[in-house]
């Protein structure tokens, strides 16, 4: 039988949303990394290099993964489009990535999980019943998992 979320208090609900949000990529992770652990320290060459033609880089799912917090945000409050970055989903990298574009990158993703967090955090009680808000809001934890995980198989592979 599923867990009917509405036992709990609408604030035990929040701070549950909220730990998850920064279990998946805050802080320590039971599952391992977090997605802001899994690039840490990572270099411009780190993040350029591909496992295979037609495969993602480092960059781009970090890209991606800003840009799914900035929909998740966008689905949650009504919100204007308005990505800082061209493109939306997978934006290709920049033909030569440095050092700049990489810690830009990186900003525009610690930004974006930022004003989630905070969206989330003033939502209303009639905002945390709507079960179809909850799942985009546990949704991007899970996103931000997956695709650590991609980054440290990523990484492995290139050794």
């Amino acid at each position: 039988m599923p867990v009917r979320l509405y036992r709990y208090s609408m604030q035990e609900l929040l701070e549950l949303l909220l730990a998850n949000l920064d279990a998946a990529y805050l802080r320590k992770g039971w599952h391992g990394p977090t997605l802001r652990n899994a690039i840490r320290g990572l270099r411009a060459a780190d993040v350029a290099w591909r496992p295979a033609k037609g495969r993602h880089n480092i960059w781009e799912l970090t890209a991606h993964a800003a840009y799914w917090k900035y929909a998740a945000r966008r689905r949650l409050s009504g919100g204007k489009r308005g990505f800082p970055m061209k493109g939306s989903n997978w934006i290709a990298a920049p033909a030569r990535i440095d050092e700049a574009s990489w810690q830009q990158v990186v900003g525009l993703l610690e930004d974006e999980h930022r004003q989630l967090r905070e969206l989330v955090s003033s939502l209303s009680d009639a905002d945390l019943r709507d079960r179809k808000k909850l799942r985009v809001i546990y949704g991007v934890a899970a996103h931000d998992v997956y695709h650590a995980g991609q980054i440290q198989l990523v990484k492995k592979l290139r050794g």
